[in-house]
């Protein structure tokens, strides 16, 4: 816990932020496997379930070349078509959690934007190492802007959307959607990216514990994701989206930051790289929150705000880039 005098976070988020970090796996201490971390959240109670929409359907798509088909869930709003559709990689370190354990989480952001979600099972590490989830999130990607008009999509807004590693895989698609020559994207949601593998910030080291999500997480999460061979990869754009040679071009981000959290800086200098390659970007930033804040809409005014700021943004998303570079959120940071 932070020190007494010293606790950047908001005093309401203080309880919830010890008490979910006492329920957490102790990640590379005395728990080293990713099987026995799932186990432990598995175990854990429920939370609130997220609100009605439209229709929810679990399917499978086909994966990558040679690769397993990929479970995704969709989430139609309750409301006439067209309206944006958005593939969404959940969050988790690229070893943890699933379409379950986001569920509540996007259902909110389906029926505060009004859009249409693809949330993606993609493989998770250590059994499917990088580049697994890299691959099934541009399927995913490929496959979704190939049958908006099944679910009635407006084709002019195609979203890829992520929080943490998620944020990652959705950074990830952007770039290789450009590269690549489609799918046309007309945004990108980071929600408090994982963008690069160095790890070497101030964030990382003013927030490294004390905030639930650690410093020491996120080294355990590299380990699994990228094995043995993590300096050889770890300035691979695939990898760290930040190290990307160039950045213009790209389409226009909402980039969500929380001030108590490791991956804060990456996340910034993010969001000021895609601006100096012209680059359209809205950046929210909440100096008082922590990883992972969005979903406690319930209990925390930053994270309400925080959600009616995306879900504003995806529901935009149709004229996005129509608009001017600002920022968003709790303050300036």
């Amino acid at each position: 816990m932070a020190s007494a005098g010293h606790d950047r976070l908001d005093p309401v988020a203080r309880p919830l932020v010890d008490r979910m970090s006492a329920g957490f796996p102790d990640l590379g201490r005395t728990v080293t496997s990713a099987a026995q971390a799932r186990r432990i959240l598995a175990a854990q109670p429920q939370g609130p379930g997220g609100p009605p929409v439209g229709s929810v359907e679990d399917r499978t798509i086909p994966g990558p070349a040679g690769a397993p088909e990929l479970p995704v869930r969709v989430y139609l709003p309750d409301r006439p078509a067209p309206y944006p559709t958005v593939v969404y990689l959940h969050g988790g370190g690229f070893a943890l959690c699933g379409l379950d354990s986001h569920d509540a989480t996007v259902r909110q952001l389906c029926a505060g934007s009004g859009a249409a979600f693809v949330s993606v099972d993609y493989r998770l590490a250590p059994e499917a190492p990088f580049p697994a989830a890299v691959d099934d999130a541009y399927a995913a990607l490929e496959w979704t802007a190939g049958h908006l008009d099944e679910a009635g999509g407006d084709p002019g807004a195609l979203v890829v959307a992520g929080d943490s590693a998620g944020g990652c895989l959705a950074a990830v698609c952007a770039q290789l959607a450009r590269e690549r020559g489609g799918p046309r994207i007309a945004l990108q949601v980071l929600l408090y990216p994982v963008l690069d593998a160095a790890q070497d910030t101030v964030s990382y080291r003013r927030n490294a514990s004390g905030y639930f999500h650690t410093a020491a997480h996120m080294r355990w999460y590299w380990e699994q994701y990228l094995g043995s061979a993590g300096r050889t990869l770890a300035r691979d754009p695939r990898v760290s989206p930040l190290c990307a040679a160039d950045l213009r071009g790209l389409p226009p981000a909402y980039v969500l930051t929380a001030g108590c959290d490791p991956l804060c800086d990456e996340g910034e200098a993010y969001a000021a790289a895609l601006r100096a390659a012209g680059v359209t970007v809205d950046r929210a930033h909440f100096p008082a929150m922590f990883h992972g804040f969005l979903g406690f809409t319930g209990l925390l005014a930053d994270s309400r705000a925080a959600m009616a700021g995306v879900t504003g943004a995806i529901a935009a998303s149709g004229s996005y880039d129509r608009k001017n570079s600002g920022d968003l959120g709790g303050c300036a940071g």
